[in-house]
């Protein structure tokens, strides 16, 4: 089915992110996020900030010429996209699904009459596989936590991966090896380079190390219980290195890249080997992205699933040039055409 325009869940606020602080401002009508960044020379070259309430204009991105958004098709894997597929695959194994299923992940098999036809579900063998979770029973935060990392850093994996077990909106600010805008600033915050580092606006807390951070995640936003394949100390370390072994190092180093005035948003969780490759160019391209969680359990699947008529991941809206596209060899391609400098 064609998509349509997507409206955003009620969860966030308004809000014009600066690096030094994160004021928020309500909106009476719906909810979004913006990014307005104070940059360096080079990335204000290719880009401007705004004092105005009002989104900045976006006339310098725009998508490749003649360019059509593709329609979804179920896991379809294109040609030459094997190899990324199998290799990003490879989480799966080593960290035995974490990542893949939200908080107290639940499935019960029904029949079809039992279930609604715009509820989500799988099909199996004549039957439906209804999925749950505890979500609905987590706090929720009311602005996205934001977080300082990148894709081949396995204590960045591990952070990832709770994140998709919360449920969690996410505001990622890349981090790559030679990135020239959101490394530094880690630094200037935080006083050293480390990674992941993440601030939640929610609360005014900041902080380094991964085992923190998954721990205070999961009290300020989940049960208070941290999934065993988190909780194994220097085996959960190795085994999150070995799921990113078959990448070859892909989302760690710096790609020239235009800075766009407003984040991506993203539907994904990290389990998925298709958002993997898409995750990997926005942090190559150094792209703020708002990820929005969609586990196996999430509510967000039923939520998008009625907004669309279907529900797949990855799922990107860029508020920068109006594209609103599915499938993750065209998104690639779509970003790279449209950021790469």
């Amino acid at each position: 089915m064609a998509a349509t325009a997507l409206h955003l869940p009620p969860l966030l606020l308004a809000r014009r992110l600066r690096f030094s602080s994160a004021a928020a401002s309500t909106s009476t009508s719906r909810r979004t996020t913006r990014l307005s960044a104070q940059l360096d020379d080079t990335a204000a070259a290719s880009t401007s900030t705004s004092t105005s309430d009002k989104p900045a204009a976006a006339s310098s991105f725009a998508p490749p010429p003649d360019f059509k958004p593709p329609e979804p098709k179920t896991f379809e894997v294109k040609p030459g996209q094997s190899d990324d597929i199998v290799t990003a695959s490879l989480a799966i194994p080593f960290r035995l699904g974490t990542g893949v299923f939200a908080l107290g992940y639940s499935v019960s098999l029904v029949s079809p009459d039992e279930v609604a036809p715009d509820e989500y579900a799988l099909d199996f063998q004549g039957r439906k596989v209804k999925e749950s979770s505890k979500i609905g029973q987590c706090p929720r935060p009311e602005k996205p936590i934001e977080i300082y990392e990148f894709e081949g850093c396995p204590f960045c994996r591990k952070v990832r991966e709770m994140v998709a077990v919360l449920d969690l909106d996410v505001l990622f600010y890349p981090c790559p090896k030679n990135g020239p805008t959101f490394r530094p600033k880690v630094l200037e915050m935080g006083g050293k380079q480390q990674f992941p580092y993440m601030v939640d606006p929610n609360t005014g807390v900041a902080m380094y190390e991964s085992d923190a951070i998954i721990k205070y995640l999961a009290d300020k936003y989940g049960d208070g219980t941290v999934p065993i394949m988190l909780s194994l100390g220097i085996l959960t370390t190795i085994t999150a290195g070995l799921a990113m072994s078959g990448r070859s190092g892909k989302g760690s180093k710096y790609t020239p890249a235009k800075l766009p005035p407003e984040p991506i948003e993203l539907w994904a969780y990290e389990g998925s080997p298709f958002c993997k490759i898409v995750r990997e160019t926005l942090v190559e391209l150094e792209l703020p992205h708002l990820l929005h969680s969609c586990a196996r359990g999430s509510p967000r699947r039923q939520e998008f699933l009625k907004k669309y008529g279907i529900f797949q991941a990855p799922y990107i809206e860029d508020p920068n040039t109006g594209v609103k596209m599915f499938e993750s060899a065209d998104i690639i391609d779509y970003l790279r055409a449209t950021y790469a400098a």
